[in-house]
């Protein structure tokens, strides 16, 4: 797919030529010519990466990257700006961009410039979702996802579930006491909440089952072993 970049420009001119020749080199543009419209714009188009201008009609730039850093945390800014006074650098990186080029800019360098935050921007989610997962025998388990993978297989788990296999793995080849699993996925050991545990123990092995070296096992009396 085409990295889609959220462009916006009040001078229709240079914006045009900007639009045309960014299309050429394979990108997808979602143009904008008023600060009022961009918000509505982003949410819609989801861009790869946002290029704004700084002066705008209606609402700036730092505003607008203020805005789109409340709700998208990664998504690179490229400020573009005739202005040169170093507070207003300082100003757009302190509000959320990651890059700034001053007017007038070559074709070439801005394109460089939108390539390397959109390869910077991959390396880092590419590193955040090693960090995030974990291999569990021939599984791997992606904790903030919530997801359990085996081969070409994917498994969406449940809060509790996810909770619960981190905890068994996080505590493998010991023994874990009934009431302190109890205690730390559900906060008590009421009678309920063991009949609860049972149902999600079996879901667990259930899930793990495709890997003859993961085992969890039932110490009767006392709880449970989780065996890789």
């Amino acid at each position: 797919m085409m990295p889609t970049i959220l462009y916006v420009e009040d001078e229709v001119f240079l914006g045009k030529i900007v639009k045309e020749t960014l299309e050429s080199r394979g990108f997808a543009v979602v143009m904008e010519d008023d600060g009022a419209k961009v918000m509505q714009a982003f949410q819609k188009a989801q861009p790869a990466i946002c290029v704004l201008d700084v002066m705008l009609p209606n609402k700036d730039g730092f505003t607008l990257a203020r805005e789109i850093r409340q709700q998208h945390a990664t998504v690179p800014i490229l400020f573009l700006t005739a202005k040169t006074q170093t507070e207003d650098v300082v100003k757009g990186f302190g509000e959320g961009g990651n890059d700034y080029l001053r007017k007038p800019f070559s074709m070439e360098e801005l394109i460089a410039r939108i390539n390397n935050l959109l390869q910077l921007t991959g390396q880092q989610q590419t590193e955040k979702a090693a960090a995030d997962t974990i291999a569990i025998g021939q599984y791997q388990f992606n904790k903030p996802r919530q997801v359990l993978h085996f081969q070409q297989e994917e498994r969406k788990l449940s809060y509790r579930e996810s909770e619960l296999l981190l905890y068994l793995f996080e505590h493998r080849n010991h023994i874990i006491e009934r009431r302190d699993l109890l205690n730390a996925i559900w906060g008590n050991d009421s009678i309920f909440n063991s009949r609860n545990l049972d149902v999600y123990i079996t879901k667990i092995r259930s899930y793990l089952k495709d890997d003859p070296a993961l085992e969890i096992l039932t110490i009767k009396g006392v709880g449970y072993r989780f065996v890789t």
